[in-house]
């Protein structure tokens, strides 16, 4: 076990619950740290419900293909903690992270603080010794009271989509979610708004109007659509025509849009439009609609089977993800298998539901390691309540070999979760997930 690990493990014991949304905590921590969130370079603080770290990703290449050195920060990790904080693009080493988390521990002593509000300030302590030209920083959860909501004037804040998730933290409705989305807005700094549902869009206008917050918004200031094979992006300056986004899925087309406006609204000179070009061709991002190549799954799979990954976990997540599937088969026909672990936090039956009728088969199974996981039986039952055909299983290879199990040699889809998309990735890997994730008490 590596050394952070061990101190991971101690930090999550800090707090009884995984999740307490207050910002008390971290001004009292980053004040006993000398304040490094006001030492970091310039901000794009990017928050949503759904595109979140895509759009991250695709602003990274972006400026990273201009030779900019740039910080991110996103969340949850898949594999390694390490993931969650990139210093100049590259993964912080293990020993400055054992370095910055014991710095941490020290300094809160027994002080009562939840596993991502520590985590989150080692990370604005390693962010603040390193130089770098940007920091892209990723919200965890919601936003006026995320512990990354501490930074006082970014250069550029970014609301993407805004949908039904985390509910019993954010609200029932997507007003009241898009309420707390819009917390990041901040007095004079521009905002780019992704498209947004009917009930979003006007909480997210009224917050910014009563701070007075320029907003760039969706349908109104920009827009991006595919158009012969190309992505087409069109502000009130200029109409770019550019390649569709390396990452597969349709939703990608408005994730890259998302990042187009943000990098266009920054205004730096030192970024081209081949840089953008280049940017979109580049990103990369794990466990979205990823196609798995040879690895340890993909031996129990028949000749002529495809794997693919997607951590999405939400309804809209669901909705984007079948309308994809239903994209590729339309290119390549083959029956479509999903391999579906959850947490119980989330809602099965309306992440399943848009796959009624294009999945041939559901095979469940309990992420493992996660206390807050949806048993496979019970998730199993779910599906079949949708007339979808669905079978528990005890692991994941065993889900995936009995995916495999049809006629012609399938398409599985392994999806519902961003943490049993870490146990795919290091299991194809033959390697082995590190650190708690912090989405449950052990």
């Amino acid at each position: 076990m590596a050394v952070s690990d061990s101190i991971l493990a101690r930090l999550l014991q800090l707090h009884p619950k995984i999740i307490d949304l207050t910002l008390d905590r971290m001004w009292r921590l980053l004040e006993k740290l000398g304040s490094p969130e006001r030492s970091v370079p310039p901000v794009i603080h990017v928050a949503g419900t759904n595109g979140k770290g895509s759009t991250v990703a695709y602003l990274q290449a972006i400026m990273e293909s201009s030779g900019l050195k740039v910080h991110c920060y996103t969340s949850p990790h898949l594999v390694r903690f390490h993931e969650r904080i990139r210093l100049a693009g590259e993964l912080i080493a293990e020993q400055e992270l054992s370095a910055i988390l014991e710095e941490c521990e020290a300094v809160n002593g027994k002080e009562p603080i939840t596993y991502f509000e520590i985590t989150t300030a080692a990370a604005f302590l390693a962010f603040s010794r390193c130089p770098a030209d940007y920091l892209l920083l990723e919200v965890g959860l919601g936003g006026r009271l995320d512990a990354t909501n501490v930074i006082d004037k970014p250069a550029l804040s970014v609301i993407t989509s805004v949908s039904l998730d985390h509910q019993q933290f954010l609200g029932d409705r997507i007003s009241e979610i898009a309420r707390e989305k819009a917390g990041i807005l901040r007095a004079g700094v521009p905002a780019v708004i992704a498209h947004q549902a009917d009930d979003a869009l006007p909480t997210i206008e009224a917050e910014a109007a009563r701070i007075g917050a320029p907003l760039l918004v969706h349908g109104q200031d920009w827009q991006s659509f595919e158009q012969h094979g190309r992505l087409v992006y069109q502000d009130e300056n200029e109409l770019l025509d550019l390649p569709l986004p390396v990452l597969p899925g349709r939703f990608q087309v408005e994730n890259a849009g998302v990042a187009v406006a943000a990098i266009r609204a920054l205004g730096d000179a030192r970024i081209s439009t081949e840089n953008i070009e280049a940017g979109l061709r580049s990103a990369q991002w794990r466990a979205r609609l990823q196609r798995l190549p040879q690895g340890e799954l993909l031996k129990l799979l028949p000749d002529g089977a495809e794997l693919w990954l997607d951590g999405g976990h939400n309804a809209a997540a669901g909705s984007a993800l079948a309308q994809s599937l239903a994209d590729l088969d339309e290119r390549v026909e083959k029956p479509l298998t999903l391999v579906l672990g959850m947490l119980n936090t989330k809602s099965a039956a309306d992440f399943i539901e848009p796959f009624a009728g294009l999945a041939a088969r559901v095979i469940t199974l309990t992420i493992p390691n996660e206390p807050n996981a949806l048993g496979a039986h019970d998730l199993a039952a779910i599906a079949r309540g949708l007339d979808i055909d669905a079978e528990p299983a005890g692991n994941i290879e065993q889900a995936v070999t009995l995916a495999g199990q049809i006629e012609p040699a399938p398409r599985v889809l392994i999806c519902g979760s961003l943490y049993l998309a870490g146990h795919v990735l290091a299991l194809h890997a033959g390697e082995v997930v590190t650190a708690p994730s912090g989405a449950s008490k052990s």
